[in-house]
């Protein structure tokens, strides 16, 4: 009878604990980021998220949205669309350092090989020509059909069209020569 007890109150207090529903957000850094989303009507769950840090200052929290859950890269990269989150905690990105880490990102993602999306990185980087603040928020939404559309704060910036320019954009954080190993690992569930 003892036993039996012990069971039911194990069992009563394990349901009595929280759990994250899909609507809680995720804390991390400091921000409440969404575990699911639904852009251009395609519901999207968060796969992780981790701060991207350089020289011991985290500058911001990036999240990896997909329709299915995936623990690689190329699992990642396999699907019909995905979305990057990027939301700014520190004051110390500057439009300037922004535009060059991303040239910096493109540069690492195609091992150098950017002249047959260099227009589209152009372009891209035209996008963050605006003064970039801490609490500043960036969705780069992905779809093997339209390309990519980036959005400030919600608000649509551009798409940029071309299943060459997302996937160099999506191995900045996911592939073989990532801006944060981490932050990959993180953003890969890991």
């Amino acid at each position: 009878m003892k036993f039996c007890f012990a069971i039911l109150l194990a069992l009563g207090l394990c349901a009595s604990l929280p759990t994250q529903a899909t609507t809680t957000p995720y804390e991390i850094g400091g921000i409440s980021i969404p575990t699911e989303l639904t852009q251009q009507g395609i519901p999207l769950q968060l796969n992780g998220a981790g701060v991207r840090s350089k020289f011991f200052m985290d500058l911001y929290v990036g999240g990896l949205y997909l329709p299915n859950k995936a623990d690689t890269a190329a699992n990642a990269l396999q699907q019909p669309v995905a979305a990057v989150s990027l939301h700014i905690i520190s004051g110390l990105i500057t439009a300037d350092k922004m535009r060059a880490a991303i040239s910096e990102g493109f540069n690492e993602a195609t091992a150098g090989n950017t002249e047959a999306i260099q227009a589209d990185i152009s372009r891209f980087m035209g996008l963050f020509e605006e003064e970039i603040k801490e609490g500043d928020q960036f969705l780069l939404y992905t779809s093997k059909e339209t390309g990519v559309s980036a959005y400030k704060n919600g608000q649509l910036q551009d798409t940029i069209a071309g299943e060459a320019f997302r996937q160099a954009l999506l191995n900045i954080w996911l592939g073989d020569a990532p801006a944060q190993g981490s932050l990959k690992k993180a953003m890969l569930g890991r």
